[in-house]
């Protein structure tokens, strides 16, 4: 029986172990343990919570009270928490090794030297070797969790909080203690919308999730049955005409169709069962594509083009859309079967315009982490010296229309020439507002009028293969009309507005 002091400590521990580490409880509850104030998601007093953690433990130990199986049914779930919240924290730097080595690595599956000694630690607590390595497993898909949120999303700012705090979640519910006991091989239920401006980061958001799935151990092997690196499958589906998106998606079979010289394996049927396939612009995909995918969501089968072979898909499903999701299903562009099939979870992706306004020295962090990309290490004179041009131009009240990507370019343009301008196309909704201007004054002709809509949709989606699908032109048509909408000279619709 654990004395009354002991219990209320230990509660305070196996809170800690379930808690989101991006919540504003988490840091509470770690400056519970340490007894003083703790930054948010900061690691700099984990070597001291660790301490602190196994001190109390080794108390128990020395009573003979170290193991789960000493324990009565009321404290046995809780001891067993503990423990292994003290055996997490001991192997975190391994683990962070470990996964800088296996991003390197790439597909090859490294071995864990550390493995055994860890699973050795559990099975003294009393935990059986099955057990021992799931729990094992968790740790390693909590620390790439970590890993990926915390170094893959750079800044401070309110709402970079929130949506680190969402991704967690995604990854293991909003109840890791559920996720342990129910959901640790089935999140593949869970589907998963990102929502965003084009630029904002969607994709580095996808990768954070995708590679931070459930992988099991193999004790016999002693490493993960496959690397993180093969864990996301990623299509951008506005890249390819209607007509081989299916292809994409699903493969097809020899000969299916003219120019199907070889039978091609699809992003359904190369995900791993562990991994995750991200479908960038979702929003782009027409209706009878959207009814194919539906069927896999709820059936978790698909076949490939020219095969009457039915294959079964294990992933999770990401997608992602900058486009206005709402605006589409009111059309009826967008079922709401398939959204509601597809949306287990929205998540919205801030701008770095807003970013800027809750907190305006994330533009330093940000810069500094791209220059740091970019030379391969710290260059901090380098990043003050981008700060100061960009202070100059495009100025501090900027919009940053283009997000995080066009920040990227502005810090590449300004290493090359020495100053960014910003953004001078003409942004989506100016066009809307001339063109609605030239409707009503009925002052456009066909041609103007069809340039300045093709020109509204490329600044929606900066494809012109989207702009294509949207009109039913092809391609080469969409351009030219797309050009002449957003020409620097005043086009026949700019002239006529």
């Amino acid at each position: 029986m654990l004395s009354p002091t002991d219990r209320e400590f230990f509660a305070i521990v196996a809170e800690t172990a379930f808690c989101n580490p991006f919540s504003e409880r988490r840091p509470q509850l770690d400056a519970q343990i340490v007894g003083h104030a703790v930054a948010p998601y900061s690691e700099a007093h984990l070597a001291e919570l660790t301490q602190i953690v196994s001190h109390r433990i080794a108390k128990l130990e020395a009573e003979g009270g170290a193991d789960v199986r000493r324990f009565a049914a009321a404290e046995r779930e809780l001891m067993q928490t503990v423990f292994l919240f003290e055996i997490y924290h001991q192997l975190y730097e391994e683990f962070d090794q470990l996964i800088v080595a296996q991003a390197q690595a790439g597909a090859t599956s490294l071995p864990v030297k550390f493995a055994n000694a860890a699973l050795n630690r559990m099975r003294a607590r009393g935990i059986g070797t099955e057990e021992a390595a799931r729990f094992f497993s968790i740790f390693y898909q909590l620390r790439r969790a970590f890993h990926f949120i915390v170094r893959g999303l750079i800044g401070q700012s309110a709402s970079m909080q929130e949506f680190r705090r969402r991704l967690w979640n995604n990854v293991f519910t909003q109840n890791v203690q559920w996720y342990e006991r129910h959901f640790w091989n089935r999140m593949e239920d869970f589907s998963t919308l990102l929502l965003g401006a084009t630029g904002t980061g969607k994709g580095a958001a996808a990768a954070a999730i995708g590679r931070s799935g459930y992988i099991p151990f193999d004790v016999k092997q002693g490493r993960f049955r496959e690397s993180f690196m093969q864990s996301l499958t990623a299509l951008n589906l506005s890249q390819f005409p209607e007509t081989l998106i299916e292809s994409e998606l699903f493969g097809h079979r020899k000969g299916a169709f003219t120019g199907a010289m070889e039978a091609h394996q699809g992003v359904f049927a190369r995900c791993s069962p562990h991994g995750a396939i991200f479908l960038d612009e979702i929003g782009e995909v027409g209706g009878p594509l959207q009814i194919k995918l539906l069927q896999v969501l709820q059936e978790r089968t698909f076949r490939p083009v020219g095969s009457h072979e039915s294959m079964r898909f294990q992933g999770r499903v990401i997608a992602a859309t900058n486009r206005d999701i709402k605006r589409l299903r009111e059309r009826g562009s967008f079922r709401d079967d398939f959204y509601y099939r597809l949306s287990s979870d929205v998540i919205h992706v801030p701008t770095l315009h807003r970013r800027l306004q809750e907190a305006p020295d994330e533009l330093r962090q940000l810069l500094q982490h791209t220059v740091t990309r970019l030379v391969g290490g710290k260059a901090e004179d380098m990043s003050a010296m981008i700060e100061v041009t960009l202070q100059k131009s495009p100025g501090p009240d900027y919009s940053w229309p283009g997000n995080v990507r066009e920040l990227e370019q502005a810090v590449r343009q300004i290493l090359l020439t020495g100053s960014y301008t910003g953004s001078t196309t003409p942004k989506s909704k100016d066009l809307v507002e001339r063109l609605i201007t030239g409707i009503e004054t009925e002052a456009l002709d066909a041609d103007a009028l069809l340039a300045g809509y093709c020109a509204i949709l490329y600044e929606s989606t900066g494809n012109y293969e989207a702009v294509a699908r949207q009109t039913n032109l092809d391609r080469r048509t969409a351009k030219k009309y797309v050009q002449q909408g957003l020409a620097a000279k005043p086009s026949a619709m700019l002239d006529q507005l």
